[in-house]
């Protein structure tokens, strides 16, 4: 988390959507050590603050030598975004590359209570 870096959001009256897509994603399968391989599609609704694409790349280059399964890896980044920017509404989606012939997508979604 304290990789990640945020700026001012420039319109933080008016809600928008951004969407980062990192198709470079990194990690370790803890059972094999093997690397795993996605693509994660981050889209927020940012209320005071962005997070800056530099910081986010470092950040993710972290998972590298990781090893965790993709359900653990794709709510640890949420928890890690939502803690530095505290977005009004953020989705990620990590859609893995098939391993054994099977595709795992996992999607997760945090909303900032009302």
């Amino acid at each position: 988390r304290q990789t990640l870096e945020t700026f001012p959001n420039p319109f933080p009256q008016r809600d928008y959507q951004i969407e980062t897509i990192c198709p470079e994603f990194t990690s370790l399968c803890p059972k094999t050590g093997q690397p795993d391989f996605g693509t994660l599609t981050i889209t927020y609704i940012p209320d005071q603050h962005c997070f800056e694409l530099k910081s986010l790349k470092l950040y993710l280059q972290l998972y590298r030598n990781h090893g965790a399964f993709y359900e653990h890896v794709t709510n640890t980044i949420l928890d890690d975004l939502v803690a530095v920017t505290q977005p009004r509404w953020l989705k990620l989606v990590g859609a893995f590359t098939p391993r054994g012939g099977i595709r795992t997508n996992v999607i997760v979604e945090w909303r900032k209570p009302d």
